[in-house]
This record gives C-alpha cells, structure tokens and sequence, in this order.
C-alpha cells in the first residue's frame, strides 16, 4: 500500500515537473512575443490604421498577440512534456515513433493557422463586408478586428492537430481505427456544423471548409489504421521473443 502511495506521489510530482516547465516556456514565449507585438501587428494591418476606443484597447491588443505567439511556440514544448511524462511507460520503438509526433504538432497547427487566416478569414471578411457595403460605412476597432482573424484561425490551428493526436492515442493503444470508422457519420456531422458556423450562409464557402476537415479525419483513421497494424506487429513480435526465451531457459 505504502509502494502504491509512493508510486503515486512520484507521478504527481513529475506531472507537476512537467506542467511549470510548460507554463516557464509560455511566460517566456509571451515575453518574446510582447517585445515584438509591434512588428506583428504591422505584419497583419500594414500601413492601414485601425481606431481604438479606449487605452485598455491597446493592453488587449499587445496581450491578444503575444498570447497567440507565446501559444503557437509553446505547443512543442507542451507535447515533449507530454511525451517526457509518458516515456517511461513506453517501450523503446514507441519512445522513439511518439518523438516525431511532436514537432508534427507545431508544423501542423502553424499550417491550420495559415489556413484560416489566408482561406477563411479574407473570404468570410469580404462576405460580411459585401452585404453591408450599402448601408453602413465600415471602420474597424483595432479589438474587433483581431478578435475577428483570432476567431477564424485558432479554431482551425486546433484541428489540424487532430491527424497527429489520434495517431499519437493510437500508438498509446488508447483509441483505435475500428473505433473512428464506426464514429465517421457523427464526426462528419460535428465537423459539417463547425465549418457552418464558422462560414458565411452560402454554399461555397460552406463546402471551402467543409472538405479540409472531412479529409483530416479520413487521414487521421489512415495514420491510425498505419500505427496500429504496426503496433500489433511489434507485440506479436515481442510475445515471439518471449515464447523463444521461455522454450530456450526449458
């Protein structure tokens, strides 16, 4: 009993261990990313000038952007802390194949970040621009904006990881490809009701979205389907080796 209590109080601490390092990184990242929000947020607007309402405006657009930055860069080291905490559970080819899933974490949210911003964002923002374009007269705050390109980026950041979390859970042996294939029609339908949301009320722009993420979760049950044939393959060769062992040592 006392071992087991042992045994737990280690593993809290690891995970402890694991998340300040996480959370160091992050003040770390948004440091960085406060000292260079100026560049940044020239990079988005370029020479245009957007109006603030108030000086509290300004603090949230700074926080608004470094938080992004210190969010993106932070990603790896949150997944090599994941992959750190859960290593020693695993055997030495899992240890090495659940490695490169973390710098695949990073590449693949900066690629959903991309295509939100450069697909979805001018598409919807000239739709919603186009429909009002009689009636009002259309001056951004500095907040509203980038609240906006935050709103049709992040969400997209997000799932982009999800080929690479389900085949990290797979090699896990925590989820399987059986179990994705027999949830298609409802993940279609979750997945169909996010890109309606997130689009204009037209068809195209509905189908733009739409498509990307039905053919992230058809790769996400391929890669499963990959890890966990090569997973079973690694335990019938490791219960192989054991039964030879077994029939030397008789």
């Amino acid at each position: 009993m006392e071992d087991k209590e042992l045994n737990l109080v280690d593993h809290l601490e690891e995970l402890r261990k694991r998340i300040i390092i996480s959370a160091l990184a992050f003040v770390a990242f948004f440091i960085v990313g406060f000292i260079y929000v100026d560049d940044i947020y020239k990079w988005f607007v370029g020479d245009q000038k957007l109006m603030v309402l108030g000086p509290s405006d300004i603090m949230w657009i700074y926080f608004m952007l470094a938080g992004v930055v210190a969010i993106a860069a932070t990603i790896p080291v949150l997944a090599l802390q994941i992959w750190l905490f859960v290593r020693p559970a695993l055997r030495p080819v899992e240890r090495k194949i659940t490695l490169s899933y973390v710098p695949a974490l990073f590449l693949l949210f900066i690629c959903g970040l991309a295509f939100g911003y450069f697909a979805i964002f001018p598409m919807v923002l000239n739709f919603l621009i186009n429909i009002g374009q009689d009636m009002f007269v259309t001056n951004f705050t500095a907040e509203r904006y980038f609240r906006f390109i935050m709103n049709m980026t992040l969400p997209f950041g997000v799932l982009f990881e999800l080929p690479v979390v389900v085949m990290f859970l797979t090699s896990l042996g925590i989820i399987n490809p059986f179990v994705l294939a027999k949830i298609r029609k409802y993940a279609y339908f979750v997945l169909i009701i996010i890109a309606v949301v997130i689009t204009p009320p037209d068809f195209m722009s509905d189908f733009v979205v739409t498509l990307p993420l039905l053919l992230l979760y058809e790769i996400s049950i391929n890669l499963s389907k990959f890890v966990y044939r090569k997973r079973l393959k690694k335990q019938q060769e490791t219960e192989q080796d054991e039964e030879n062992e077994e029939a030397i040592e008789v």
